[in-house]
């Protein structure tokens, strides 16, 4: 493959159009030949968002100070500020170079090598010895993606909804802690992976061979941070438009019979990130959670973040976002629904909780919680 094609179609995501202080590697072609590149993603601390928010104060302040009028100066000094053509000339401040630390990191892609089946042992190697320092900290995080892919791979590519769903995990771990969790289109496995960080057991699922072993290249390269908090993330598969999940051992990436039911006993809590993109998919995740909340013991909480993204329709004439519309019906959807199995509450969550990953948190981030009540049995409310 002597060049990277992007289509007409490809769709590549906000956050790695614009990845502060981080590094970008392309470190091999997967088995489709598309461009597979490491980041690494600072969890940031407490201290560091006070010294963050101290920095911007600080900068803020600076530049008040710096477009004040000085002392005897006034309106007949505004020649002075003129270049010889009569045009306003503005003194600007120098900008640091990346090597400053306070600018963006060069993006020098580099295509090592493409990978085979049966080479992912040698690559988690390479990763261990060339980022052996990164081991050392537990707050970083790194992630194997694509940068452009087709609509159908998307899951490839890191999202914002990814990170704002991590950012709640991180500033709420107690409601988490100890606790079985399931992520619907896990795509890179990100949030799965912060999850486990406060979490007991995390079934981190998706649909898709490459992408899955993406995923568990993922977990792998994230394990210190995972095994230091004694939580475990499970890569299974979960196909929303298949009615069971698979127990055929000779498929890879399949559930045993113990997992499904510590799925349908022990699992508390169901998240999703950004997965809302097509109408029939997100139909088939809707029935999904009916589905798994209907086949579960207890009752269960769901958090699904969402970001609504303005496209310009024919059908309307106008901007619209019609993936967000057919969303927000099937949650009213959801909510209306009476079938004696589970009631559904639905309420959106304010998000003003504390930002821990660097992206840009934009008003179109919304983070929507669900909680499903079973309804209880005859045997539980006459008990013999």
């Amino acid at each position: 493959m002597d060049r990277i094609i992007f289509h007409h179609d490809s769709v590549l995501s906000d956050v790695h159009m614009l990845l502060p202080n981080t590094r970008h590697l392309m470190t091999r072609l997967n088995r489709v030949g598309q461009p597979v590149f490491i980041s690494k993603f600072k969890i940031i601390s407490d201290a560091e968002q006070q010294d963050n928010n101290q920095d911007v104060s600080r900068e803020e302040e600076d530049h008040k100070t710096e477009a004040s009028p000085g002392e005897g100066e006034g309106e007949g000094n505004v020649e002075s500020a003129l270049d010889e053509d009569g045009d306003f000339d503005v003194l600007r401040r120098p900008r640091p170079t990346p090597a400053e630390g306070s600018g963006r990191d060069l993006v020098c892609p580099l295509i090592l090598k493409q990978s085979h089946h049966g080479e992912e042992e040698e690559d988690e190697e390479e990763f261990s010895t060339a980022d052996e320092v990164d081991r050392r900290f537990q707050n970083i995080i790194r992630i194997e993606h694509t940068m452009a892919t087709p609509l159908e791979d998307v899951g490839k590519q890191v999202w914002r909804g990814a990170f704002l769903l991590a950012d709640f995990i991180l500033s709420e771990p107690s409601i988490f802690k100890g606790a079985t969790v399931l992520e619907l289109g896990a795509g890179t496995g990100l949030t799965s992976i912060v999850m486990a960080t406060t979490a007991r057991t995390v079934y981190c699922t998706d649909v898709g061979e490459d992408l899955l072993n993406m995923c568990k290249r993922n977990v792998t390269l994230n394990k210190h941070m995972v095994e230091a908090a004694g939580g475990e993330v499970k890569v299974r598969q979960l196909d929303w438009l298949q009615p069971d999940l698979c127990t055929d051992a000779d498929v890879e990436f399949s559930w045993t019979e113990e997992e499904v039911a510590d799925l349908h006993d022990g699992a508390s809590f169901i998240v999703a990130a950004d997965v809302c993109y097509d109408d029939d998919l997100t139909d088939a995740l809707f029935r999904t959670l009916y589905r798994l909340c209907s086949n579960f013991l207890h009752s269960c909480t769901i958090f699904i973040s969402m970001e609504k993204r303005m496209n310009f329709s024919l059908r309307h004439m106008d901007v619209s976002c019609e993936a967000y519309n057919h969303f927000s019906r099937c949650l009213s959807q959801l909510q209306d629904l009476e079938d004696g199995r589970c009631s559904y509450r639905v309420e959106q969550l304010p998000c003003s909780f504390p930002q821990f990953l660097q992206y840009e948190r934009i008003d179109q981030l919304e983070l929507w919680k669900v909680t499903a009540t079973r309804a209880r049995s005859d045997s539980e409310l006459f008990p013999s």
